[in-house]
Parts: C-alpha cells; sequence; structure tokens
C-alpha cells in the first residue's frame, strides 16, 4: 500500500496518527504541508472526494485570526485558494492510501477500517521528495 499522511508535524492530532500507526506497523510517508505546500490539484482531489467543508478546520486559531472576507468562502476555489495561502487551515490528518481511499482527521476506528494494520512494514518519515 502507498500510504501518505499528510499535516503538520508539531500537532496533537498528528501524534495520535503516527503512533497509531507506528502501533500497528503501518509503513507512511509524512508530507507536511507547512514546509513543502500542498498542490492545488491535490486540494481539488480531497475536495471531490470529501468537501471543502470537512478540509477546512473553522475550530482553530488560524481561522479566528481571519478576516470575515477572508472567511467568507462560498466555492470551492475559495476554499482552496486559503487553504493554500493558510496550509494550517487543513484539517489534519489527511490520509491517502493510494487507492482512492482518503481519511480526513484521526479515529482510530476508521483507520482499522481502512487500513491493513498487519503489514508490519518500517516507516519512512521523509519529507516529499
Amino acid at each position: 500500500m502507498n500510504l501518505t499522511i499528510y499535516g503538520i508535524k508539531n500537532c496533537s492530532t498528528m501524534k495520535k496518527a503516527f503512533d497509531w500507526l507506528a502501533e500497528h506497523g503501518v509503513e507512511y510517508h509524512f508530507h507536511d504541508y507547512r514546509k513543502a505546500g500542498i498542490a492545488a490539484d491535490t486540494l481539488a482531489r480531497w475536495c471531490a472526494q470529501a468537501g471543502h467543508e470537512a478540509l477546512v478546520n473553522t475550530r482553530g486559531t488560524t481561522w479566528r485570526k481571519l478576516d470575515e472576507a477572508q472567511r467568507n468562502i462560498d466555492t470551492q476555489d475559495d476554499a482552496i485558494a486559503l487553504m493554500q495561502a493558510h496550509p494550517s487551515l487543513i484539517r489534519r490528518p489527511v490520509l491517502e492510501d493510494g487507492r482512492g481511499n482518503l481519511l480526513v482527521g484521526f479515529n482510530a476506528t476508521r483507520y482499522d477500517l481502512l487500513l491493513d494494520a498487519d503489514a508490519g512494514q518500517h516507516k519512512d518519515h521523509g519529507e516529499p521528495a
């Protein structure tokens, strides 16, 4: 399985996801979108699968710091532009399994259902190439 987990390294929810993956021996590649950015086409694909409403974190400090005009995101294109400008607005983690499946946020039960936890392979903690 070609698993990629997207997020920001110093995030408590990401730590839960990393711990779960390590505990279950699941191999993954980590993409820190605060450091490496995130492509608009990736965000568009995620929005098509999960909806931009699921991806934009409206409960965090970054959202609260935005002015009213910035928070007025009526379209997917508005949401993508805002997430690219402020990657910490993207709900974390986002997990792609390489088979077209996408999970937004951490939920151990959903991870159990999606991932073959018995894979038992080593982890790749590198940044994207």
